[in-house]
Parts: C-alpha cells; structure tokens; sequence
C-alpha cells in the first residue's frame, strides 16, 4: 500500500466499527503510540519495536514506540512523538502526523491513543535499551489483510474477549498493538466490500 493509497482511504467520514476493549470503571490514565508509517517508494512499512525483556510490564512483548501522557506534553500527539524521540530516536521534524484513532482500553488500566504519522525511510535509529530491545519492520499491506489476523477468546468477567494475534516470520504481534492494527485495518477497509461488513 503506497502513501497516496494509505491517504485516500485514511481520510474519509464514515462510521467504522471498533474492535471491544476494556471498559473499566476507574479514569484510566491517558498514554499515546505512534504508528510509525515508513515511506518507502515500493509500499509503507510499519516501524514496531520489541520491548526489553528486563521489564516489569509486558517484557518482551511487540509493541508501538510510545508511553503515558507527561505533564509537560501539550497534547497526546506530542506524547506520542515524545515517546517515539526518547526509545527509538526519530525526531518528531521526521513524522508527519496524519490523525489518530479512538483511543484504545488496555487491560493495564491506559486509555491509548494511536497517533499515525508518516516516516522518511532512511533514518538512523537509537533505541533506547533500557525499554527497547529491537526494532523491525512489517509491510503495512501484510498487516491490513484480515486473513494474517488470529483471534482467541478468552473469558474475562465471565465474557468472552477477543484478543488478536498476527505472526510474523519469527514474531508475535498480540494484545493492544495487535487490536490496533486490526482497528486501523477497519478504518482502511472499502465499505462496499461485503468482506468489511462481515469482519
């Protein structure tokens, strides 16, 4: 999927369902990743990063560059780019922010705000070792097909929940970043496709 595709589709008004998240009762805290777009000529490649395996939370775990909301940040698209400086080490005058999704629920208690932003390919990153392990590409085209997207549903609260699960080559994309990339898979989808209405 080039940049001009990605645009057009990105950009449109229609409702656009939502995979379910956790609804707690308690204000979560806010927090914001980017969705690092890659520009590359032949199609955009999606930047994640795997988290290091020394922390306390979600160790190991593949994820998007970004974190909780700071006092200091004026809007959750400047946590987000904030974020994305200090583990990966693209400078925010290197994204080109294009909007966000809703905000997502996590089960530990963040309400997340996905913020997609456009990367020049080429740039040299510097990840932070203390939360970043690696860090890899993944054609955006290959996580927008609804046929690379597993589910399982285990029961939370005596109800089924759906969590997602995309393998890629020796990798396993699961949990929140997985329900986002399928919630941005919703929002790309043609809405004359009978496919979207049925997903």
């Amino acid at each position: 999927m080039t940049k001009n595709e990605f645009l057009q589709r990105f950009h449109h008004i229609r409702y656009v369902r939502l995979e379910a998240d956790f609804p707690f009762h308690a204000t979560n805290r806010s927090a914001a990743v980017l969705v690092p777009l890659i520009d590359y000529p032949q199609g955009l490649q999606v930047l994640l990063t795997q988290r290091a395996k020394h922390l306390r939370h979600h160790p190991g775990e593949i994820s998007f560059p970004g974190g909780g909301e700071e006092k200091h940040d004026a809007s959750l698209i400047e946590t987000a780019l904030r974020e994305t400086e200090e583990e990966v080490g693209i400078n925010r005058e290197h994204v080109h922010v294009v909007g966000a999704l809703p905000a997502y629920r996590t089960i530990s208690g963040f309400s997340m705000t996905p913020v997609i932003g456009l990367v020049k390919p080429g740039l040299a990153l510097t990840l932070d070792k203390n939360e970043v392990e690696s860090a890899f590409e993944v054609p955006l085209s290959f996580l927008m097909d609804k046929r690379n997207h597993l589910v399982h549903y285990p029961s939370h609260r005596q109800h089924p929940h759906p969590i997602f699960f995309m393998p890629w080559q020796d990798k396993m994309i699961w949990g929140a970043t997985a329900a986002i990339i399928r919630n941005l898979s919703h929002h790309l989808a043609n809405p004359s496709a009978s496919a979207y209405l049925r997903d």
